[in-house]
């Protein structure tokens, strides 16, 4: 089945619909002109369910990437079997909206399906296999969407802390060669589409210092690579805001852009390693990192708000040099963070609150960037 494409049809729509009553500005209004101010959907919200979410995104956001929908496992289950009904949801909801839409993402280790790396033995397949598998999974994907989807999180969460690369399936049998690859297929299915490298954790100088080989590789290579996606799952203190712009500094100058792909920012205590399993220490750790179960007191989301606005002005002052931010998610309700890392946490990591109200940091953005 081939998508159907009303972007057309949605302008008009869009140009049609004005109205007599001023508009309130937003967040994409406020700063819209200095990078696309992006979300992450899930499949409540791209099918148009969660009716109270799509009203925020249509109002404040002008990009949106998918969750989990596009992951391998999701999209892949099977070796001779796509399933694309919840990725074509949310690429028609982009359309409709006339939003820009990122795939999320092609090539990752973890939500991998069971059979991508191995034969029906459970031992790795040769790298032969591996690669035309690789191959086949970026063509097909990206050729479904060429010319729709903008750019693409070519491959996900690939080196380590201490800049070693993670030993996953695809490590073990193609070595760091499975990155270029990756690229080398996603530019052929789709050579107008940007491409980016995702990853968590960059401000660890170990780990970018092999961030930036890997960009140098793939340039020399005569590949194409756009920008590096920073994942923004930040705590009240790390990382700095030093941190933060050197890290920024080194991917400029390696020559591409940057991207802030999953950003959220919990207020909560850094989880801790458990030293055993006894009933009353988990009890007791979970009431230490899920403190704030009715809501948060007044100084906390004070100082909340005063850190994500100290990010969103480092974002500002280099925005000649962003693609785009992007919030993992829409409000508070929708958060991973909510089950991470027990069960049932109470989380407050996004700009919106539970009862999908803006919080103080989005009306400051909007009052200084209009």
């Amino acid at each position: 089945m081939k998508i159907t494409l009303l972007l057309s049809a949605a302008l008009t729509i869009a140009a049609c619909a004005s109205s007599t009553k001023e508009k309130n500005p937003t967040l994409k209004d406020a700063l819209g002109d200095k990078f696309l101010v992006g979300v992450a959907l899930n499949t409540r919200q791209a099918s148009g369910h969660d009716t109270a979410s799509v009203r925020i995104v249509k109002e404040h956001f002008n990009a949106i990437v998918a969750e989990n929908c596009m992951k391998s496992a999701e999209i892949h289950p099977e070796i001779d079997r796509y399933n694309f009904t919840q990725a074509d949801e949310f690429v028609q909801f982009g359309v409709d909206n006339n939003m820009t839409i990122t795939g999320h993402c092609l090539i990752w280790h973890s939500q991998l399906p069971r059979w991508f790396c191995v034969d029906e033995n459970g031992e790795n397949v040769t790298p032969e296999v591996l690669k035309e598998r690789m191959k086949e999974h970026i063509y097909t994907v990206v050729g479904r969407y060429k010319g729709v989807i903008k750019g693409w999180d070519v491959v996900n969460e690939a080196i380590l802390e201490d800049g070693s690369y993670r030993k996953s399936k695809f490590y073990e049998i193609l070595g760091e060669e499975f990155i270029p690859l990756a690229f080398q297929y996603a530019h052929e299915a789709d050579p107008e589409a940007e491409l980016y490298y995702n990853d968590y954790n960059e401000w660890y100088p170990e780990k970018r210092k092999t961030v930036v080989r890997m960009i140098k590789t793939i340039k020399e290579r005569g590949l194409r690579i756009d920008g590096i996606g920073m994942q923004g799952h930040v705590g009240m203190t790390s990382p700095t805001i030093e941190e933060y712009q050197a890290t920024i500094d080194d991917y400029v100058n390696a020559g591409v852009k940057v991207l802030v792909t999953e950003l959220d920012m919990s207020p909560l205590p850094e989880p801790r390693r458990m030293g055993g399993a006894n009933l009353a220490d988990m009890e007791s750790y979970r009431k230490e990192i899920d403190p704030y179960k009715e809501g948060l007191p007044e100084d906390v989301a004070l100082a909340w708000n005063n850190r994500m606005k100290e990010l969103f002005d480092l974002f500002i002052k280099n925005s000649d040099n962003f693609l785009r931010v992007t919030m993992w998610g829409v409000s508070d309700g929708d958060s991973w963070k909510n089950n991470f890392p027990v069960r049932g946490r109470t989380d407050y990591p996004l700009l919106f609150d539970r009862n999908y109200q803006p919080k103080d940091v989005v009306k400051q953005l909007i009052q200084e960037n209009n």
